[in-house]
């Protein structure tokens, strides 16, 4: 026998695009609303790795049908929500994720897969029984009960049973084709055919190439199930040889015979699948002849594609060929869309109790829009979804929303915050503004306690001066130098990692600090949402709270040229204190916030006299 080349990759038309199947990955390529190819790829376990009874000839093959089924149907599905949507869970599903923590649509495709099989059972094996027995009563009318006691005649039985149904299995496909949807899954049947084809002929995947191959395949589903057809009819023979001796068990031989329809179909699967294995590695003309009917039934559930059809085909099957040769590659998966308005009730359930401007802000991070714009909004992508899920889960905590997003906007610079550094309150942007007022070109700046760097950051893009940021965490200068370069400044500050002044070097014109300033005794009676997720050394500011600023006034000087700034944020109450420990060396002006607060302290030194 002649073998032949075959891949070890196989396929399945869903709606609007084309799955496929390799050795250790699947991809689906479909057809978005917009006409663009989208993907949704995973890695499976290959077959060497499944279990030894997954493996056993005229055994695996049962596994193979069902395991492919289940994956045909999720497949399906999750083609049909890049144009559907989502569905409103139901009571019913809601019970089933609440209590049993159970997803519904899990359910809905194992149920599937089991409606599947009883409708192919019913239709294929019991329909033509049913048939068969009121022939077998009208030749028991005309001949005599014992007629139906001979084997031959039980043979001829199968024989005519297996032949109806054929019949109903063509007529069943023929039907199917004159829906308009069901005949578009077909012709990306053909593509799917098509681009296998191309490849095991050794041609480049160009549309070209896969457009001159033909739309039948011998490893298709169809000629599977044509050759269970086949099987079925050999199986059911060799029992109607046994049926006469079944004729003094009275109405119980039916049962038996339609238990038997059941009972056998696992070992017609696995002969069936065998067979198909076989017949797709060898071509001569016993191979031919017996692939023959399955091939020209191809004909009824492959159709001539378009070029749109082929490109997913393609897209599909080389996304499983990269992720087959590198594991490394991510999963993708659908950007399906939502509807907004239940996304955003789920979200105001998740976050009950919480101001819900959080919610709108969220849903504006997520989608890019403003929040006018958000009453616009009638649905969103699937991965906005997920993000927003994402958020409200670590709002929901109490960590505040800033923090949540990783990000704030602040003073018109991005400034990524993780949880290594304070997150910058817009109280501190009136020590920004006040320094940006002050600076002159050419001016040296250096921020102490720079943290995330937001002061540093936002001076440097809004003058023309040298900065430089310290701070004695290092993890901390690692977000300032992210956000200093992502704000496109990072040519402009120099970094350095310092206690204070310890390692600081050289005058400057201007110094600014946030420092921590939160007495140490009052930091547990902070809100949450600043004790828990803001890092303490960013907090404790001393007993008294004054324990950074003891240390600026006592060594600031020596630091700052004469008629230079020392410009200091201070908290509620300690204004007049940090004035104390300035003066003599400094004129001090004190700098309310919004909220009527002494919130800034903008000190000059005193310039000397020279004698």
């Amino acid at each position: 026998m002649a073998k032949k080349y075959t891949s070890k990759i196989g396929g399945q038309a869903v709606i609007e695009g084309v799955m496929m199947r390799g050795e250790r990955s699947m991809a689906t390529a479909v057809r978005d609303e917009k006409g663009n190819i989208v993907v949704e790829s995973r890695y499976i376990k290959p077959v060497s790795e499944r279990p030894k009874s997954h493996r056993i000839p005229f055994v695996r093959g049962v596994f193979n049908f069902f395991d492919s089924m289940a994956m045909g149907v999720k497949t399906l599905m999750r083609s049909g929500e890049v144009f559907e949507g989502d569905v409103e869970p139901g009571k019913v599903e809601k019970w089933f994720a609440k209590k049993l923590k159970i997803n519904i649509y899990d359910i809905m495709m194992v149920f599937s897969v089991i409606l599947g099989v009883a409708l192919a059972i019913g239709l294929f094996f019991f329909l033509p029984l049913l048939i068969i027995t009121p022939i077998k009563g009208a030749v028991a009318k005309s001949f005599g009960d014992g007629a139906n006691n001979l084997w031959y005649v039980s043979v001829l039985y199968a024989l005519l049973e297996g032949v109806i149904r054929i019949i109903i299995f063509v007529l069943y496909i023929a039907l199917t084709t004159l829906m308009k949807t069901v005949k578009r899954t077909y012709m990306y049947h053909g593509a799917e055919h098509k681009t296998i084809s191309c490849y095991e002929h050794g041609l480049e995947l160009t549309v070209e190439n896969v457009q001159s191959m033909s739309t039948v395949h011998d490893r298709c589903g169809t000629t599977f199930m044509f050759i269970i057809m086949l099987v079925s009819i050999i199986v059911f023979s060799i029992v109607g040889i046994f049926e006469p001796y079944l004729a003094s068990l009275g109405v119980w031989k039916n049962v038996i015979l339609f238990a038997s329809r059941i009972i056998l179909l696992p070992i017609i699967m696995g002969i069936s699948y065998e067979m198909l294995k076989t017949m797709a590695k060898y071509d001569n003309i016993l191979v031919k002849i017996l692939k023959f009917p399955g091939l020209a039934l191809q004909k009824l559930t492959t159709k001539q594609p378009d070029d749109s059809m082929v490109e997913c085909a393609i897209t599909a099957f080389k996304t499983v060929m990269e992720m087959d040769a590198d594991p490394t590659l991510p999963e993708q998966r659908f950007d399906t869309k939502k509807s907004y308005e239940k996304v955003r009730k789920e979200i105001k359930a998740m976050l009950k109790g919480v101001d819900e401007s959080d919610i709108d802000w969220i849903f504006c991070e997520v989608t890019g829009v403003k929040r006018s714009e958000l009453c616009d909004l009638t649905h969103i992508r699937q991965m906005e979804y997920e993000k927003a899920v994402e958020y409200a889960q670590k709002r929901k905590t109490g960590m505040p929303l800033w923090r949540v997003f990783g990000k704030v906007d602040f003073y018109g610079s991005d400034i990524k915050i993780d949880e290594n550094v304070l997150c910058p309150r817009p109280e501190t942007e009136y020590l920004v503004e006040k320094a940006t007022s002050i600076v002159k070109t050419g001016d040296r700046v250096l921020d102490l306690c720079s943290g995330s760097g937001c002061i540093a950051v936002a001076i440097a893009m809004k003058s023309d001066c040298e900065v430089v940021a310290s701070d004695i965490s290092e993890k901390a200068l690692e977000v300032a130098r992210k956000n200093a370069e992502n704000n496109g400044v990072g040519d402009k500050l120099e970094f350095v990692q310092s206690d204070v002044f310890e390692n600081i070097e050289g005058v400057f014109d201007v110094i600014v600090s946030n420092p921590p300033y939160i007495p140490s005794k009052e930091i547990a009676k902070l809100d949450k949402e600043v004790k828990d997720f803001d890092p303490l050394i960013a907090l404790d500011g001393g007993e008294d709270g004054l324990n950074f600023y003891r240390e600026i006034a006592k060594n600031a000087p020596r630091y700052i040229a004469d008629e230079g700034y020392l410009l200091l944020e201070v908290g509620i109450g300690q204004a007049q204190e940090v004035v104390k420990l300035l003066d003599g060396e400094f004129s001090c002006e004190v700098i309310k916030d919004l909220q009527g607060v002494d919130r800034i302290i903008s000190a000059k030194k005193t310039k000397r006299e020279t004698v």
